[in-house]
């Protein structure tokens, strides 16, 4: 089985890893950008940019959750690696509203280490999602409205911060993402930057969830790191790409020893099915919802491995036919 520090540890040089952490409606990723200076090896479970950072502090009492999710373009499929933690042991502080933290003595870089950070107030779970800045007008704005809820109508604060674009800061148990790059507004063209960025959703925060009902967590744990290894079918920015099989093998290891038994059952039978070439009218998919994500999953993954046939485009049309190209990649983010 493979051992998670080392597993984390050469994913922070990998340029093509992708990392987060947050909840269903607030979340900081990070990111290499293409062209960019390659990633280098640093001090622990560390990777940081001109962009932005990702620090890992203690694995202690986590549980890795690998898993593949169906992607709503019946060509791709999503992957990914969950640092989970028991329910009781994830919880943050949930405030609910804007709160001065003080100087950010552990900021990734030493330059930020004395700039003003601030809860945003978002009251979810497992991050306390924060914004950090040195700058006198901004925190002018700040201070006089701690102690207030950032989606009052008559706070000014949450307006301030879009135009005053400061550091965004998650912090989880586990450690902490950090974005240094413009907020996704008026200021970007209405999109986020690419490379590290934050969103924050008002109407998903209302839901009050860990996470999206996309993202198979076993009950009573809740992701506290996200990590996204290098897609096989695809880039970073959701652009095609030719199959990877090493990228896809890769993962595989991971899935293996850290995935769904159900999941990897459902895709490991349809393929046994595919390989002896038996007729679609003679099998039956599996009973639970993950284990008919791994066979449908399986069956994208027969394709790009072994190419079309008729026998596959059968098991498709069977079996993977609610696939539609109008829903997003990656539902609450």
């Amino acid at each position: 089985m493979p051992k998670l520090d080392q597993v984390l540890k050469a994913a922070l040089t990998q340029d093509a890893c992708g990392w987060n952490m947050g909840s269903f409606g607030a979340i900081a990723e990070f990111h290499h950008v293409e062209g960019d200076p390659d990633p280098k090896e640093k001090p622990g479970l560390m990777q940081v940019t001109d962009r932005g950072g990702v620090r890992i502090d203690t694995l202690d009492g986590v549980r890795p959750v690998a898993y593949e999710t169906l992607s709503p373009r019946p060509h791709r499929w999503t992957q990914a690696v969950s640092l989970c933690l028991p329910r009781d042991q994830a919880a943050m502080n949930q405030r609910q509203v804007l709160t001065a933290l003080g100087p950010d003595h552990t900021a990734l870089r030493d330059e930020d280490r004395g700039d003003e950070l601030f809860d945003m107030g978002l009251g979810q779970y497992q991050v306390d999602f924060c914004i950090r800045t040195k700058d006198p007008n901004l925190l002018a704005v700040l201070h006089e409205n701690v102690g207030k809820s950032l989606f009052d109508a008559d706070n000014p604060a949450m307006g301030a911060i879009l135009k005053g674009h400061p550091h965004r800061v998650a912090l989880t148990r586990l450690g902490r993402v950090e974005v240094y790059q413009m907020i996704g507004g008026p200021d970007t063209g209405g999109k986020s930057p690419e490379g590290p960025h934050t969103h924050v959703l008002p109407k998903l925060l209302r839901a009050e969830r860990t996470h999206s009902a996309n993202t198979p967590i076993p009950e009573g744990w809740v992701p506290c790191c996200g990590v996204h290894p290098q897609n096989p079918v695809m880039t970073r920015m959701g652009v095609d790409r030719p199959f990877d099989q090493a990228a896809f093998d890769a993962f595989q290891e991971l899935l293996t020893s850290w995935g769904a038994e159900s999941y990897l059952a459902g895709k490991l039978s349809v393929w046994a099915l595919l390989r002896a070439e038996t007729p679609v009218d003679e099998v039956t998919e599996p009973a639970t919802r993950e284990g008919r994500a791994g066979w449908r999953n399986g069956i994208r993954q027969w394709r790009v491995q072994h190419g079309s046939s008729n026998l596959l485009e059968n098991y498709a049309q069977a079996f993977d036919r609610s696939a539609n190209q109008t829903e997003p990649e990656n539902p609450g983010h």
